[in-house]
C-alpha cells in the first residue's frame, strides 16, 4: 500500500500548492491515499467549511490536525459535514469535537489512523484543556478492537524531537508509520526502525516558501527581538506568497504484515497564482 502524506498545510498559499501539485504527484507516485495535517489550514490557525471542502477537492483523502485546530469554531460544523475525513489529537479532552482515531477502508483494506499530540514544550501552545500522555494514549487505541488492523499510520503533532524520537520506538513494531508534523521543518531521519515501524520526526510544510515556519520573517523576527515574555509581544501574520515549499511522506507499507518496507521524505518548490 502506497500513502502519501503532506506535512502542515499553512493557510491559503499551502492550499493553492496542494492543488497545483497533487496531480503531478498522483501520476509520479500513484498513492492509495494522500493524507495532509490541516491544523493551519484557515490562515495559519484552524480549519473552515470552505478551506476543508477546497482541499479535499484539491485531492487530499484524509486529514489529522493538532494542537491549533480548534482555532475556528467553524471545526465543529466540518465534523458533522465530513465524520469519515477528518481526525483530531486523541488525547485532549472529550469535550472538544471529533475523534482521535479512525479505521478507514483503502484498496478493500482496513487502515487505522491515529493522530497524537505531545506533550513536551506544548503546555503555551494548548488553550483547550489538559492534554494526556499520548504514550498511554496510544497503548489504550491499541488495545481496543482497532489495534488489530494490520496497516496502521501515527500522526504524532508535538514539538520535541526527543519525544518524537521516544514515540517511535514506543510504538515500534506495533504501528506501521510514526510521522511527526508541527515543527514545519522537513527532517532527514526516515528510516524503518528496529521491528519494522517507519518513522520521520517531522514532514515539514506545505506554506510561502521565504517565510519562518509559515509567517511573514518581519512579523517572527518582530517577535524574536521584543522577547517571547513581552506584554506587547508582535501578532505573527500568516505569510502569503507565489513561491511555495511542499514538504510530504511517501510510504509504501507491506498489506499482509503492516510493517514499513520504504519511507522517504521529500521537499519541492512550486509557484502558484
Amino acid at each position: 500500500m502506497k500513502i502519501l502524506f503532506f506535512g502542515d498545510i499553512v493557510g491559503k498559499t499551502g492550499r493553492k500548492a496542494v492543488a497545483k501539485i497533487l496531480p503531478e504527484l498522483k501520476r509520479q507516485y500513484q498513492p492509495d491515499m494522500v493524507m495532509a495535517n490541516a491544523e493551519n489550514l484557515a490562515h495559519g490557525k484552524g480549519v473552515t467549511l470552505a478551506t476543508f471542502e477546497e482541499t479535499q477537492e484539491a485531492g487530499v483523502d484524509f486529514f489529522t490536525l493538532g494542537n491549533h485546530g480548534f482555532s475556528k469554531p467553524e471545526v465543529k460544523a466540518v465534523f458533522e459535514r465530513w465524520p469519515k475525513k477528518l481526525i483530531r489529537p486523541a488525547n485532549v479532552p472529550d469535550t472538544l469535537p471529533g475523534t482521535g482515531y479512525q479505521v478507514l477502508t483503502v484498496k478493500g483494506q482496513e487502515v487505522l489512523v491515529i493522530n497524537l499530540l505531545g506533550q513536551v514544550f506544548m503546555e503555551k501552545q494548548f488553550d483547550y484543556g489538559e492534554i494526556g500522555n499520548p504514550f498511554l494514549a496510544l497503548n489504550q487505541i491499541l488495545a481496543g478492537e482497532a489495534g488489530k488492523v494490520k496497516v496502521k499510520i501515527l500522526d504524532f503533532h508535538a514539538e520535541a524531537t526527543s519525544e518524537k524520537r521516544g514515540m517511535g520506538f514506543w510504538a515500534d513494531g506495533r504501528v506501521s508509520a510514526v510521522l511527526g508534523t508541527h515543527t514545519h521543518i522537513p527532517t532527514a531521519d526516515a528510516q524503518i526502525l528496529p521491528q519494522g515501524t517507519g518513522y520521520l520526526t517531522d514532514l515539514g510544510m506545505v506554506g510561502a516558501r521565504d517565510s519562518i515556519i509559515g509567517v511573514t520573517t518581519d512579523s517572527a523576527l518582530k517577535r524574536f527581538l521584543g522577547g517571547e515574555d513581552s506584554p506587547d509581544r508582535a501578532p505573527l501574520e500568516v505569510a502569503e506568497s507565489n513561491q511555495a515549499e511542499v514538504s510530504f511522506g511517501f510510504l509504501e507499507i507491506d498489506e499482509a504484515s503492516g510493517n514499513c518496507q520504504n519511507i522517504n521524505i521529500y521537499r519541492r518548490a512550486v509557484e502558484v497564482i
